[in-house]
């Protein structure tokens, strides 16, 4: 397999020239033709910046991406993106979201052949009885559904997913997990997957690739973890599975290593306070407007008793 995406010594940061927030450090990544490849990371690693990078919409501070061996200068459709929240146009319908995106790539299809190809895409993420139905009137998952299938629909070479089902419910996002992977079987079309969760990316990647947080001076890849599992994967056996819980177990690991090699010190030296406690057994012949002073160990004199022996 040749490489599709190569990023070579990438850094990345965020800010003023006087305090730049270092978010990817010295990353060096290399994707192939036809690859799954799962990110994984904790939240604020950088993991939509690393997946930002390689679509185009940020370039990097020093080193390279590239693309087919050409430097990524912008977003493109060969890289089809899938974001978060979905984002579809809420006053258009199932369809019209899914045809927008295939008129714009295939302006030179036909009407009926840019109908058909968007037809065929709502089909495979089993949306057809909704097609005509609005944003708001579908369930997260269906939306995220839509999503897909409109990125599907124009093609790209390759599918970048930021974390796609992070704000759906288990059971919906074990069901999308399966359908993804699916596709995927089908197309072969080259997967770079961001997620959190590492059953979600053992289960649909065969690749595992961690992003480990390195506090101020930028997070940075580990070493990746084949998934050598034959598909189609089967779920419940899956979690059955001792290779899969010896690569969780290898997964985790290295995550809970790296946040903790990274976990920032502070050395402070703490002062003893200078108030003293008020003594409470003796008569309190004041009021609120003629208060003493608060007792203070600076202000403590120094008292001389001597003692005369007996």
């Amino acid at each position: 397999m040749r490489p599709i995406i190569e990023l070579s010594g990438v850094s990345k940061s965020f800010g003023r020239a006087h305090e730049r927030n270092t978010v990817l450090r010295d990353i060096s990544l290399t994707i192939n033709e036809g690859d799954f490849v799962s990110i994984i990371g904790y939240s604020g690693s950088g993991k939509s910046t690393l997946i930002n990078l390689i679509a185009g919409l940020l370039k990097p501070d020093t080193g390279t991406a590239r693309m087919d061996g050409e430097i990524i200068k912008g977003p493109g459709p060969e890289r089809g993106i899938v974001f978060q929240n979905y984002s579809l146009l809420p006053w258009l319908t199932v369809t019209e979201n899914v045809a927008l995106a295939v008129d714009q790539i295939f302006p030179n299809l036909s009407p009926q052949e840019r109908r058909d190809r968007t037809a065929e895409y709502i089909a495979m993420v089993k949306l057809t009885p909704a097609a005509g139905k609005l944003p708001r009137e579908l369930s997260g998952g269906m939306r995220q559904r839509v999503s897909v299938a409109r990125t599907l629909a124009v093609n790209p070479r390759i599918l970048l997913l930021d974390e796609p089902l992070s704000a759906l419910d288990a059971l919906t996002r074990a069901t999308l997990q399966d359908e993804i992977a699916d596709i995927w079987q089908r197309n072969r079309t080259t997967v770079v997957w961001i997620t959190n969760d590492p059953d979600e990316a053992l289960l649909v990647a065969d690749r595992v690739i961690p992003l480990l947080p390195g506090g101020a001076e930028g997070s940075t890849l580990g070493e990746e973890i084949p998934v050598p599992i034959p598909r189609p994967r089967d779920r419940r056996e899956m979690l059955k599975n001792p290779e899969f819980k010896a690569l969780k177990i290898q997964l985790v690991t290295t995550l809970l290593d790296a946040k903790r090699d990274s976990a920032p010190t502070l050395t402070k030296k703490l002062s003893v306070p200078d108030l003293l406690p008020e003594d409470l057994s003796l008569p309190r012949n004041y009021s609120r407007f003629n208060r003493p002073p608060p007792n203070r160990r600076s202000r403590l004199e120094r008292e001389e008793l001597k003692i005369e022996a007996s």
